[in-house]
């Protein structure tokens, strides 16, 4: 398992006019060196042409940037899942747009439910417009428990809002969401790295190739942006107020965490169980020194979704924990101190030679198991089922601490 690469695939969510086809596109349009693998129920929504189409093959369509897009219905979409995740097609990141699809939790569980051990859950992002919001959910009250399950919130067109509103909508958003990432965007403009690892461009090739309609595409764009990355900064993203349109840009923050000693399993799962509201992504590596001295293990967090790969260290690879955390107004210095905390202890000369492997316990509870799903899995199938509508617009009450 530890061998096999694993595709996130990442639930877009949103009611008609929200925005979720313009951060779809806008995705599309800066994926780097990334494949992005993406499923609609029609291709009106994807800016195919000018993304220049290469070839079109039953329902599925490959872009000129080295993306696939597919339109597929419900049924499709398992075997649709099936071919992305081919080798072959070498995709680095599979988005699906759920307008017309089906409900978002329905996603979550196909996804959770599938055989397919090259896919992976990369999180709901639910896309919500901060002008019309309070009128959504008048028209739609099933928005409330979409955003009870996202693992993160984009609030776009919030350029369009005055402060007061877009505070009035926040404080509902940390309502109906507790804990759960909320980035502000205009038009769709949420950087790539928040939602996935973007890969880079092939080095040399990349250097001597001709000129490509895909590089004047994106010189269009980063013109029209007056040279702004979509939020991206040197170390995260930032809210961009410059330029003759004015756009806000999402904004994220991205914390590196290296340790050369050992982690405790117990004290890593507390902090993981109790991660600060605004964290999003966590991804790296762990050593859990002698709880399992012949693996490492790989660490996939998004949402309240956690699972643990181990795999064997490589004959000479230095025994390190190198961990990214990624996430909206979090407190980097205060993850950084907690995870000095999750250090293992110097065991005491008269401890159990089993109490290492002992503490693994809990994590090994996270590493997917073929026969059954794991605990992660079963408790986000049990959230999706439960939801319930949550207290109407009208009925003011506390943001979430």
């Amino acid at each position: 398992m530890g061998n096999v690469r694993q595709i996130p695939v990442i639930v877009l969510a949103g009611f008609l006019g929200a925005g979720k086809t313009t951060l779809l596109n806008h995705l599309l349009s800066r994926s780097g060196g990334s494949r992005v693998g993406v499923v609609v129920n029609d291709f009106g929504a994807i800016e195919i042409d000018a993304m220049m189409v290469a070839g079109q093959v039953d329902s599925m369509v490959s872009l000129g940037n080295g993306c696939l897009c597919c339109a597929v219905d419900t049924s499709e979409l398992d075997a649709y899942l099936e071919r992305l995740a081919r080798p072959s097609a070498r995709i680095d990141v599979i988005v699906i747009e759920a307008s017309g699809l089906a409900e978002p939790q329905e996603l979550i569980r196909m996804i959770l439910a599938s055989d397919n051990d090259r896919i992976v859950y990369g999180g709901l992002v639910e896309v919500v417009d901060a002008a019309e919001f309070p009128r959504t959910r008048e028209r739609h009250p099933e928005i409330d428990r979409h955003l009870a399950i996202a693992d993160l919130i984009v609030l776009n067109k919030a350029d369009r809002v005055r402060e007061a509103e877009r505070a009035a909508v926040l404080a509902r958003l940390a309502e109906l969401g507790p804990g759960t990432p909320v980035v502000q965007a205009s038009h769709g403009r949420v950087a790539p790295e928040l939602l996935f690892d973007r890969a880079p461009r092939a080095g040399i090739e990349e250097a001597v190739r001709q000129l490509s309609f895909e590089d004047l595409c994106r010189e269009v764009a980063e013109h029209a942006d007056h040279g702004d990355d979509g939020g991206l900064g040197h170390h995260g993203g930032h809210a961009h107020h410059g330029g003759h349109a004015h756009h806000l840009h999402a904004a994220y923050d991205s914390v590196e965490f290296t340790s050369a000693e050992p982690l405790d399993p117990r004290r890593l799962l507390d902090f993981l169980d109790g991660r600060p509201a605004g964290l999003y992504r966590i991804k790296g590596f762990v050593d859990f020194g002698p709880g399992d001295p012949l693996n490492r293990y790989t660490v996939h967090a998004v949402g309240d979704f956690l699972r643990f790969y181990p795999a064997p260290w490589g004959k000479n690879e230095p025994r390190l924990t190198q961990l990214v955390l990624i996430g909206t107004g979090v407190d980097g210095a205060g993850l950084v101190k907690e995870l000095e905390s999750c250090r293992a202890p110097a065991a005491p000369a008269d401890a159990p030679q089993d109490a290492a492997t002992t503490g693994m316990w809990g994590v090994l509870r996270y590493v997917p198991s073929p026969e059954e799903p794991s605990r992660d899995d079963q408790e986000l199938l049990d959230l999706a089922e439960a939801q319930e509508p949550v207290a109407d617009w009208a009925t003011p009450g506390p943001p979430a601490n």
